[in-house]
């Protein structure tokens, strides 16, 4: 993938960044924060992603000389044929290399509502051009990780994604699999991914091999011919337990050769009763290490009710469109808002500020950074949001829209969530692999409480303001009301 992909932007990050060079302003800094309101599919938590694919985009920042072309091409209307941009601003956006710096919660990090996972801060024409790709990479990656994480949760046994052929395109399935394997997965049917990132593959084959042949029991024994190491058979494509019984005939002569079958799969029809009968059948006929795998629309619920209350017999899990495509919630909802300048480089800072008529919306002013609290036994009790300009008198957390919802989170030891990611438009360090943001996902959700983690109505995780932060946000707000 191209890392110079500078025009991945709304055009208005365009005309505003050349209205900042118009108005002489590109030497103003400013700060940003990345952040979303609600956790995502209903849950307690969210689990951070994208961190990786940003880093990369603003490390290879740069307008190309096609890009420059093309932007000569937009029209104005001052004139028939007048052009959108200015020429000289284009000859200074050909030149732009970036100077930014962005600290973030490593991937792989539970992450909640309304705290930042992400500061962006530097000049801020060149803060303003990174908004919508960081949106766009942190917002899908954070979703796909999320619903991976959920259904790993839920599922004894490895979860395998294979969403690709219903992804939102090419790109989009590419770092959907990538996301996933942070979330939980144990592999995904993307080649491309796999490739790309390292990432373990895994597949079986389709219900058109079978088709491909008079009989059943013919395709089978074909498929275990070409990989008699590395043979799942797909068993629904004509009559399932059928399809388990000649499963159990090439898994015998697979034994008999010094090999083993190492899987069925049932892709279709009431998996709990089929895996049930399918394990009866393998077992009774000696074959107790063939795994069952299931899929089939699978997601979180369903895989929750398999089982449970349905006692299914699945040892491992095929999931696809609902995984890849974070089925029932199609975006999170990540916002990016300034909230300080500053005119001497960041010597001294404005906190900014935009006043909402609903005080959630408000945003929060200042260099926000997170500072999370873990109890003596592990467990994460808060998560504070501050200024980094005023350091915190105390461990008291303010609920921001409910001043009278406080705690003390004076007991328990704490750490910095932002860690730099990009100094100076700079990558910095080797960025995590997936599976090493796959640790990070494991040993962060570990420490969440359970109440947190349940399916339905899960328990609210404290997030909360220093009361100085507050202070700041209800000062600004009265000021532009006039009280």
């Amino acid at each position: 993938m191209r890392t110079d992909q500078a025009q991945i932007t709304d055009l208005y990050q365009l005309t505003m960044a050349q209205s900042y060079w118009h108005s002489g302003r590109i030497g103003l800094h400013s700060s940003f924060y990345l952040h979303f309101r609600e956790n995502p599919f209903r849950g307690g938590y969210a689990i951070a992603c994208g961190m990786a694919q940003a880093a990369s985009y603003v490390d290879g920042f740069r307008f190309t000389d096609d890009d420059i072309a093309y932007l000569r091409t937009l029209e104005g209307h001052a004139a028939p044929g007048a052009s959108l941009f200015a020429p000289e601003f284009l000859d200074y956006l050909a030149l732009l290399r970036l100077k930014v710096d962005i600290d973030s919660v490593a991937e792989g990090t539970a992450v909640f509502p309304h705290e930042p996972l992400m500061r962006v801060t530097g000049p801020i024409l060149q803060c303003q051009l990174l908004e919508t790709a960081l949106l766009n990479m942190v917002g899908f990656e954070t979703l796909v990780a999320t619903k991976a994480a959920r259904i790993c949760a839920v599922a004894p046994g490895p979860v395998a994604e294979f969403g690709l052929r219903r992804a939102q395109g090419p790109a989009g399935g590419v770092f959907a699999s990538r996301a996933a394997i942070v979330g939980g997965c144990a592999s995904t049917s993307n080649v491309e991914a796999g490739r790309r990132f390292g990432l373990p593959v895994s597949g079986t084959h389709s219900h058109s091999w079978v088709m491909a042949y008079d009989d059943e029991l013919e395709a089978f024994r074909a498929f275990a011919a070409a990989f008699p190491h590395d043979c799942v058979l797909l068993v629904d494509t004509y009559d399932t337990l059928k399809g388990v019984a000649n499963a159990i005939v090439v898994a015998q002569e697979l034994r008999d050769k010094g090999s083993r079958l190492l899987g069925i799969r049932i892709d279709s029809g009431d998996l709990a009763w089929l895996s049930k009968e399918a394990r009866r059948m393998l077992d009774a006929a000696g074959h107790h290490d063939v795994k069952i795998v299931a899929s089939n629309d699978l997601d979180e619920y369903t895989v929750s009710s398999l089982v449970g209350e349905q006692g299914a017999c699945i040892d491992s899990w095929g999931v696809g469109t609902r995984l890849a495509t974070a089925f029932d919630q199609p975006a999170l909802g990540c916002v990016y808002k300034m909230s300080a300048t500053s005119n001497d480089c960041g010597a001294s800072w404005t906190p900014r500020i935009k006043v909402s008529e609903q005080v959630q919306k408000s945003t929060l002013p200042g260099v926000l950074s997170v500072r999370r609290y873990v109890s003596e036994s592990g467990v994460m009790v808060g998560d504070m949001v501050y200024d980094l300009t005023r350091p915190p008198a105390d461990d008291r957390i303010i609920d921001p829209t409910d001043e009278l919802r406080q705690k003390d989170l004076s007991g328990a030891t704490s750490h910095e969530l932002l860690q730099p990611l990009v100094r100076a438009g700079c990558a910095v360090g080797a960025l995590p692999s997936a599976l090493e943001a796959q640790a990070q996902t494991q040993r962060s959700l570990a420490q969440l409480d359970a109440s947190n983690k349940r399916l339905l109505n899960p328990h609210s995780y404290p997030v909360g303001l220093e009361r100085g932060l507050l202070n700041e946000r209800d000062r600004l707000i009265r000021a532009f009301r006039g009280l």
